[in-house]
């Protein structure tokens, strides 16, 4: 038998410290979960908002005025103050005016209910946003850049569920609004200009090309960035979308 009395020493202890243990070295696919950290979040600019909160009083207004003819109109009982203004609108478009009244002309108040119906939808989009979005510092997709536009181009974040439904309700009534306005202007064309004809190029340009033209950029540009919101939250449901620095519709996890 081999004897081990002589050893000059005696074997060491191991030493299971965990101040000393071999550093781990981290795998590919844990690094890529790692770079992922974040989620995706509705984040509109607060010029969509503004936009809402001046255009909605508007097409209310509009609304009334359309669905409760002929009171509203010059000598009914709602005309005087309110909708004073419709008396000149009236003879510049004759949609609102007399004309389509007693030709009865139903696209006016077609176009009155579907104002309803859009209406409804943005007020429950501000109620979702107002209700369980919070402050952000991020940019919106699509959105004016801070630096540029200073307030305006901040925003709100909605995620989870009801941030979904708040992008996919104001992309709706926004394609809702941009559609109905562009058939007002093809219905024009189609029919020889036959209600706003009539009027001198400044006329038509100042009291309906530009105050109906706002109705199309407006829902275009809140279409671009809500779509772009949808797009890259089905990208990355997909895996084929990875955060970085400029990612817009993604709150970073803490």
């Amino acid at each position: 038998m081999v004897s081990t009395r002589g050893h000059p020493k005696q074997f060491p202890e191991p030493d299971l410290s965990p101040t000393k243990s071999a550093p781990s070295t981290p795998s590919k696919s844990s690094r890529s979960r790692g770079a992922r950290k974040g989620k995706w979040a509705h984040t509109p600019s607060n010029l969509a908002i503004i936009w809402l909160f001046v255009s909605l009083p508007l097409v209310s207004w509009d609304t009334v005025y359309v669905l409760f003819r002929p009171s509203t109109m010059p000598g009914g009982w709602l005309h005087w103050p309110l909708y004073v203004p419709y008396e000149l609108y009236g003879r510049i478009d004759y949609i609102y005016g007399w004309k389509a009244f007693n030709e009865h002309n139903g696209f006016t108040s077609a176009q009155g209910m579907l104002n309803v119906i859009e209406s409804l939808m943005y007020g429950y989009y501000l109620y979702i946003l107002y209700s369980y979005g919070k402050q952000s510092k991020a940019q919106g997709r699509g959105a004016t850049k801070a630096s540029t536009v200073g307030f305006l181009g901040q925003q709100r974040y909605v995620d989870g569920h009801m941030g979904g439904l708040a992008v996919l309700v104001v992309y709706s009534a926004a394609l809702m609004t941009l559609s109905k306005t562009v058939l007002y202007w093809l219905n024009e064309y189609y029919s020889g200009f036959e209600n706003i004809g009539h009027n001198s190029f400044t006329d038509l340009l100042f009291l309906w090309i530009i105050p109906n033209g706002a109705w199309i950029v407006l829902p275009t540009y809140m279409i671009y960035v809500s779509g772009s919101e949808i797009l890259q939250g089905l990208a990355i449901v997909g895996g084929e979308a990875s955060p970085s620095s400029d990612d817009t519709s993604l709150v970073k996890a803490e």
